[in-house]
């Protein structure tokens, strides 16, 4: 309550819609995707052909590497993240003398150390959200790696298929949990322009959106990516890539 007090009628107003955009972001834009025409909706597509692929091949050297470079991937991101975060703990508990040290900066817009803290946790809150989506996503990847490495040689295209389907429902929770965490720099930023005023916070909040939205519909990105679904959508059956049959080999 005493932080809210210490909030002006447009700090409340900014805050607000930090909140609102932070949160509703994902959702509105799967809804104004209807499942086609961004970069994320798309790619769950792609990701479920790519595990159907997976199950029908004989050699997954090559699914288990990419598998492993997005792990890593993610790892460096956690890590990053890990080292934003006590940057930011160490400034937010340094007491007086951190308020001090930001109050004499001119660009820097805080009238109590109260809202001043306030400013940093609501950064350190974002950067937060980030790490625990990292830590998920890596999680799950390692899930999706175990299902990679025990697919059987069955040579059943409906077990196949099933199988597939199901390592997909592993993959495309773990990369969305990690495009949720490379959104939180985005909203960490948004939030951290706070220290400058108000103004500052609405013009960084709606900036952060407006690129994340420009991004997964209108980037020669989204345009590409969506015609590779297009291109696996209607592919012909003959195109994807069958078992031959192990020769010389005894299956018990």
């Amino acid at each position: 309550m005493r932080f809210l007090q210490a909030l002006s009628p447009l700090d409340m107003a900014a805050l607000a819609l930090f909140v609102l955009a932070w949160l509703a972001y994902e959702p509105l834009l799967k809804a104004a995707a209807r499942g086609r025409g961004a970069i994320n909706t798309d790619m769950t597509v792609i990701r479920r052909i790519w595990m159907k692929h997976m199950a029908r091949r004989d050699g997954r050297f090559m699914d288990g590497q990419l598998l492993s470079h997005v792990l890593n991937s993610a790892s460096f991101f956690a890590s990053s993240n890990l080292i934003l975060i006590a940057a930011t703990a160490g400034v937010l508990f340094g007491g007086e003398s951190s308020f001090r040290s930001a109050s004499s900066l001119i660009v820097i817009q805080t009238s109590s150390r109260l809202l001043f803290e306030g400013q940093l946790a609501l950064v350190l809150i974002a950067l937060a959200r980030g790490l625990l989506d990292f830590i998920w996503s890596i999680r799950q990847m390692n899930y999706c790696l175990a299902a990679v490495g025990a697919a059987p040689d069955t040579h059943d295209p409906a077990f196949e298929a099933a199988y597939g389907d199901a390592a997909a429902r592993l993959l495309n929770p773990a990369l969305s949990a990690f495009n949720a965490g490379v959104r939180g720099y985005y909203f960490a930023l948004a939030a951290a322009a706070w220290l400058f005023g108000p103004q500052a916070f609405v013009i960084a909040t709606l900036g952060a959106v407006s690129l994340l939205v420009w991004r997964q519909r209108h980037s020669c990105a989204a345009t590409a990516v969506a015609d590779l679904r297009r291109l696996l959508e209607t592919a012909p059956a003959s195109t994807i890539p069958a078992q031959a049959p192990t020769q010389g080999v005894r299956r018990g």
